[in-house]
């Protein structure tokens, strides 16, 4: 008990040294684990993790299931309960699957070493899961496996996951290493296992690493892993599969285990070992990662009496904070982006890994910028190493690769969103020049865009899917130019960042295929999708005509004034919900007429209403999306997680403003979700309040900051961090109050 006490006090301090200067930090009395369903989004297409994990920590270990498809691309879904062992590395509600590295199965008997088949209960190592004993939440799984009649839980540290297993009285307990199966796209491509023995020749301990290819083309993860008790002998199974065995065993006895991972090599995961997590209290752990979760999540505390709402926003702040993931060690060396994968030295800052930018820099790195500013640096270095090392900022980047997954130049609009923001701790100039330099070079289309003015439709493509993409990342060096005084290159960027009006088609009203000969193209279908392979990426002509967050004043031109663009958007929310095609793109979900809330392109459109002195017309449609596509279920999600935007859009959206231009410090006004919110900012506590809010009293009659009318649809980034009081007067009438 002893060293429990002490393992928990040092956590508890780690976690208070971690308070930014100034700040006031909420008290952490409150368990606000309790308010999270970590089963949301496990079911229809949410494709979320489930298992154990601490904020943005390398480690995410649970369990993985033995389907290889589409909905099981985290390695779980709630309609199957195959578990093929607790893997270590898991991505959270994305569309390809990779990683689950390491994988540990507990077993007794003989077995086959393999991944199995459902209908074959003895064709692999798995075990169906009693889900009626599965009990999972923040920093802690477990559930029963009943092929061996082991109980299985687990916890972890960042860089560490802690398993303990329960065995029933067998003679042939064990426990399983599998470095062969990988999530879904994933291959090993080299493995390496050898025991770790004490002077007594028992086996303590084993190591090895694992390199793989799939999504990440060339993948490389180091591990270590003590046991306790220890071993009394060790097969290998060829060079994937390790049997560690232990013999004996009494009706109740536990097997431990710890494994800790390194991106750069095995002596760096003994390290981590000894840096994370150096005792076996497996209670004290779980506490540790249950008070990291809650001061993560008191970041915002909200008052509501709706239980199901407040369970809906605490599990989207859990989501939101799964990734990015650490990507060093303890002693903060990591491997780099380059072609060799080169292994750094510290540099003096958290490495991180896994940006979805396509998905995230609509929500969730705004987000991030209000109540993680002690990230920002960090993050914003980590990307400046990846375009030193590879020559560009990161697109989709995933354990040192990068995937090119998705259109565009989504880094970009990130580091520009650090820049504009004020933020310190990284050389802005450099990365300026990053920003700038990866718009100008010819990859992925950008070579056509240079030499036609846009991405022709004959040429490319996706090409409006591109093209609209880089447009907006245009805009946000525009408005970081700005920001920095340099005048020709604002004016540079700010005329690229229209090129999207080349799609623009006068007669349908709808971003149209263009070619490069100017015509238009003659097939045009509104509502066909032909996933990955048409005009648009993800989506349709009617999700794609208001792709333009860095030109609302060019949309308003084009549909003739601010009330005809008003007409033209309540027209989207009108049509069918059908989108037509064989090969219609699954990611194009959560349907409010041909507005999608389920794919991240629609994700800024209802504030175009405020944009255009309509806020009730956003207020009700943002009312519409928190009562129909999100929910306290296990398909309470209308499309992927995409690594925690689909949730950022859901917490900031319910503070009452979210923000829509690219590398902009205006948050637009939509619709408050909770009568009160306090949220952690640099500056102290923005305490957020809708009077009288209610279903009726949905409309924005007047705002008020620090006790002053405030006569803007905007609220500026610098008064929201600034800390202090906003309250929204709410009523029925719908009113433009700015």
């Amino acid at each position: 008990m002893k060293n429990r006490a002490i393992y928990v006090l040092l956590a508890v301090l780690s976690i208070a040294g971690c308070k930014q200067k100034g700040s006031k930090t909420a008290a952490t009395d409150v368990d606000y684990t309790q308010y999270v369903n970590t089963k949301i989004g496990s079911g229809g297409h949410g494709h979320v993790f489930v298992g154990a994990n601490v904020p943005f920590g390398m480690v995410q270990v649970g369990p993985t299931s033995i389907p290889q498809e589409w909905d099981w691309t985290s390695g779980y879904h709630n309609s199957d309960n195959t578990v093929i062992g607790f893997s270590h590395t898991h991505l959270e509600g994305t569309g390809i699957g990779d990683l689950f590295d390491v994988t540990v199965m507990p077993v007794t008997g003989d077995v086959v070493y393999a991944r199995g088949t459902k209908d074959d209960p003895k064709s692999g190592l798995w075990s169906p899961a009693d889900r009626s004993k599965e009990v999972s939440r923040p920093g802690y799984y477990s559930v029963a496996l009943t092929r061996y009649d082991i109980n299985a839980e687990m916890t972890a540290t960042e860089r560490v996951g802690f398993h303990r297993y329960t065995f029933p009285t067998t003679s042939s307990a064990a426990l399983v290493f599998d470095l062969e199966n990988g999530g879904c796209w994933d291959k090993a491509t080299e493995t390496r296992m050898e025991a770790v023995k004490d002077a007594e020749g028992k086996v303590t301990a084993i190591q090895g690493y694992r390199y793989s290819t799939g999504w990440a083309k060339d993948q490389r993860v180091f591990f270590y892993a003590e046991f306790s008790p220890a071993a009394s002998s060790v097969e290998f199974i060829g060079d994937k599969y390790a049997r560690v065995q232990f013999g004996q065993l009494a009706q109740g006895d536990k097997i431990m285990t710890k494994v800790a991972l390194s991106p750069v090599g095995v002596d760096g995961a003994k390290a981590n070992m000894k840096a994370e997590l150096p005792e076996w209290d497996f209670e004290a752990t779980q506490e540790a990662a249950t008070a990291k979760w809650n001061k993560a999540l008191s970041k915002i505390r909200i008052t509501t009496n709706d239980a199901d709402d407040r369970t809906i926003f605490y599990t989207a702040m859990y989501h939101f904070m799964i990734h990015p993931a650490l990507f060093c060690d303890a002693d903060l060396s990591y491997r780099g982006s380059e072609k060799e994968h080169n292994v750094h030295p510290s540099e003096g800052f958290r490495n991180y890994t896994i940006f979805s930018l396509w998905d995230t820099y609509r929500a969730a790195v705004p987000l991030m910028n209000i109540i993680l500013p002690e990230m920002v640096p960090d993050v914003v270095n980590t990307m400046l190493k990846i375009y030193e090392q590879q020559g560009r900022l990161p697109v989709w980047h995933l354990w040192g690769n990068e995937t090119d997954c998705m259109v565009g130049n989504p880094g970009i609009i990130a580091v520009g969103d650090a820049i504009v923001c004020g933020f310190k701790g990284f050389d802005t100039q450099k990365a300026y020049e990053a920003m700038k330099n990866t718009a100008m070079q010819d990859d992925r289309g950008q070579d056509l865009r240079k030499q036609y003015g846009f991405i022709p439709s004959d040429k490319y493509n996706e090409s409006i899917g591109n093209d609209m993409e880089y447009a907006i990342a245009d805009g946000a060096i525009a408005n970081t130019a700005a920001y920095l005084g340099n005048k020709e290159d604002e004016a540079f960027f700010r005329e690229r960042s229209h090129s999207y009006r080349h799609y623009m088609d006068p007669e349908t009203l709808l971003a149209r295929g263009r070619f490069a000969d100017g015509s238009w193209r003659q097939d045009f279908k509104p509502f066909e999708s032909n996933h990955r392979n048409q005009d648009y990426t993800e989506g349709t002509a009617w999700q794609y005509t208001w792709l333009a967050p860095q030109d609302f004043d060019g949309l308003v031109t084009f549909y003739g004034s601010k009330e005809k663009l008003v007409s033209r958007l309540d027209s989207l929310f009108a049509q069918s919900t059908e989108v037509t095609g064989e090969n219609a793109s699954p990611d194009i979900a959560g349907m409010i007429g041909q507005y999608a809330h389920g794919n991240e392109p629609s994700h800024h459109i209802l504030y175009f209403y405020t944009m255009a002195d309509a806020p009730y017309k956003a207020a009700e449609r943002i009312r519409e999306v928190y009562d129909t596509q999100y929910f306290n279920n296990v398909d309470g999600l209308s499309g992927n997680e995409d690594e925690g935007q689909m949730s950022a859009w859901y917490i900031l959206s319910s503070l009452g403003f979210y923000q829509v231009e690219p590398a902009s410090t205006r948050f637009w006004f939509g619709l408050p979700n909770f009568p009160k919110a306090e949220v952690s900012v640099s500056g102290g506590t923005l305490e957020v309040t809708a009077e009288g809010l209610s279903d009726e009293n949905k409309y924005i009659q007047g705002v008020m900051l620090n006790g002053k009318p405030y006569e803007k649809g905007y609220i500026d980034y610098s008064d929201i961090v600034k800390g202090g009081t906003l309250v929204f007067k709410m009523g029925k009438e719908p009113k433009l109050w700015y």
